[in-house]
């Protein structure tokens, strides 16, 4: 009995299955890898000096209370509407622009608040502008 015939057959390898797995394999990878977030916002945050600045004589003081009140220079202003604002800021220093504005916000101060006084001393053409602060522990 002869049970080998005379020619033998290559073995066939399916590498149908074997792509599919792969591409599986790939597909997992690319889902379940971290990477990394180009879209956070990196920022670098100034630091502030240790050194007192020398004190100038004439300058405008713009005060705002915990409430979002604004004094320029402990005077009260009617209202916290921008236009109101910039009518008090000319009527205490007229045209002289160029006069120092120390911006004092407390410190649980309404944002909005800070950036519409900084919008009204930006608006009239202000450009010396200090935000004040404490040290911690004052």
């Amino acid at each position: 009995m002869k049970l080998r015939s005379g020619f033998e057959d290559d073995p066939e390898l399916n590498l149908t299955s074997l792509i599919d797995v792969v591409f599986l394999l790939l597909i997992f990878f690319m889902v379940t890898t971290t990477f990394d977030r180009a879209a956070m916002l990196k920022v670098e945050l100034p630091e502030a000096s240790d050194t007192a600045t020398e004190a100038v004589a004439e300058r405008l003081e713009l005060i705002i209370n915990e409430e979002g009140r604004y004094f320029i220079n402990n005077l009260e202003v009617v209202n916290v509407r921008v236009d109101t604002l910039k009518d008090a800021l000319v009527k205490q220093v007229g045209q002289k622009r160029d006069m120092p504005v120390v911006l004092r916000a407390d410190a649980r101060t309404p944002h909005q608040s800070v950036v519409t006084a900084m919008d009204a001393i930006g608006q009239l053409g202000f450009t010396n502008l200090s935000i004040a602060t404490t040290r911690p522990g004052e």
